[in-house]
C-alpha cells in the first residue's frame, strides 16, 4: 500500500478536504451576504459570459464560489479513484466515495436550480446539510489514508450497545440541527429575536408569536437538546472507555465542539450577525458533523470487531 507515490495521495486527500471546507463556507457566504444571485439567472456562466464583466462584490463572492466548487469537484474525482484502486482492501473506501461524489452532485444541482428558477427556502436548507454529507466522506476518506485508525487502534475498537445507539441517534438528530440552522438563515429569522438565550429576556415564558420566532426559537431548543445528549455520552464515555483513547477523546472533542458552536451562536446574536463569527458558526458545526460521522464508522469497526 505505502508505494512511492503514496505521498503526493496524502497531499491530494489534505486539499480535498479544505477544498470541501471552503465549499461549505463560501456557500454560507453566499448566503450570509445575500450574494446567491450575483450572476443574474444564469449557470454554469455569470452573467452572460464565462468569466463576469463587471465586478461586484456579490458577484465576486458568487463568482468565487463557483470556482472553487469547481475546482475541488476534480480534486473528490482524484481522491475517489485513486482511493478505490489504492486502498480497495478497506471496504468502507468504495462507500465514503460514492457518497462523497454523489452529494457533491447533488448540492451543486440544487445551487444551480436555486439560480436558474428560484427554490422555497425549505427546500434551500437542505443545500447545506446536503454539503456535510459529502464533507464527511471526503474527511473519513483522508482519515483513512492517513490511517487514523492505525494510529488511534481503532481497527481494534469494542463498542458496547448502549454507546453505539446514542452515537447512530445524535449523529442523525444533529442533522435536524442543521436544518433548522440553515431554515434560519434563509428565512431571514436570525435577528427576529434579539436576546438570548429566549427569544424576550424581560418575558421568557411567551410563547412565539410568529412563523419566524417559531423557527429561531425551534433551532435553539435543537441545539440544547443536542447540547445535553452530546454532554451526556461524553459523561458516559468518561467513565466506561478510559482504555480506549479513540472512544475517550472523540466523545471530549464532541462536548467541546458543541460548546463552540452554541457560543458562537450566541455571538451571532450579541454582534448583530457578524459575519466572521457567522462563518465560525458554521465552520464548527461542520467539524462536529464531520467527528459524528466518525464515531458512526467506529460503530461499524466495532461490529466488525465483535464478529470476527
Amino acid at each position: 500500500m505505502q508505494h512511492r507515490y503514496y505521498w503526493i495521495l496524502k497531499w491530494v486527500a489534505v486539499l480535498t478536504t479544505l477544498g470541501m471546507l471552503l465549499i461549505l463556507l463560501g456557500g454560507a457566504l453566499v448566503t450570509k451576504t445575500d450574494s446567491g444571485l450575483g450572476c443574474g439567472r444564469n449557470w454554469p456562466d455569470c452573467n452572460g459570459s464565462l468569466i463576469p464583466k463587471e465586478i461586484t462584490t456579490e458577484v465576486l463572492i458568487e463568482f468565487s464560489h463557483r470556482f472553487v466548487t469547481g475546482a475541488v469537484s476534480i480534486l473528490v474525482l482524484i481522491l475517489v479513484i485513486w482511493t478505490w484502486r489504492a486502498l480497495s482492501h478497506v471496504k468502507e473506501v468504495k462507500f465514503l466515495g460514492f457518497l462523497a461524489i454523489f452529494f457533491l452532485v447533488l448540492q451543486a444541482l440544487i445551487g444551480a436550480a436555486q439560480v436558474l428558477w428560484g427554490q422555497g427556502d425549505f427546500i434551500l436548507a437542505l443545500h447545506f446539510g446536503i454539503s456535510l454529507i459529502s464533507f464527511a466522506a471526503v474527511m473519513l476518506l483522508a482519515m483513512i489514508v492517513f490511517e487514523v485508525d492505525q494510529k488511534f487502534d481503532a481497527d481494534r475498537v469494542l463498542i458496547r450497545k448502549k454507546l453505539k445507539w446514542h452515537t447512530i441517534g445524535v449523529t442523525l438528530y444533529s442533522y435536524i440541527v442543521i436544518y433548522t440552522g440553515a431554515l434560519v438563515r434563509h428565512t431571514g429569522s436570525s435577528l427576529t429575536c434579539t436576546s438570548w438565550p429566549f427569544c424576550d429576556n424581560q418575558d421568557p415564558f411567551r410563547l412565539p408569536e410568529k412563523m419566524y420566532e417559531w423557527v429561531h426559537m425551534g433551532h435553539r431548543l435543537a441545539a440544547f437538546l443536542i447540547f445535553l445528549w452530546i454532554f451526556y455520552i461524553m459523561i458516559h464515555a468518561v467513565k466506561h472507555y478510559k482504555d480506549q483513547r479513540v472512544v475517550f477523546w472523540g466523545w471530549i472533542s464532541a462536548f467541546i465542539l458543541v460548546c463552540l458552536q452554541i457560543i458562537a451562536g450566541m455571538f451571532v446574536i450579541f454582534t448583530q450577525l457578524n459575519l466572521f463569527v457567522s462563518l465560525l458558526h458554521s465552520l464548527f458545526i461542520t467539524l462536529l458533523f464531520g467527528l459524528l460521522c466518525y464515531l458512526i464508522l467506529l460503530v461499524a469497526r466495532s461490529s466488525n470487531n465483535e464478529k470476527n
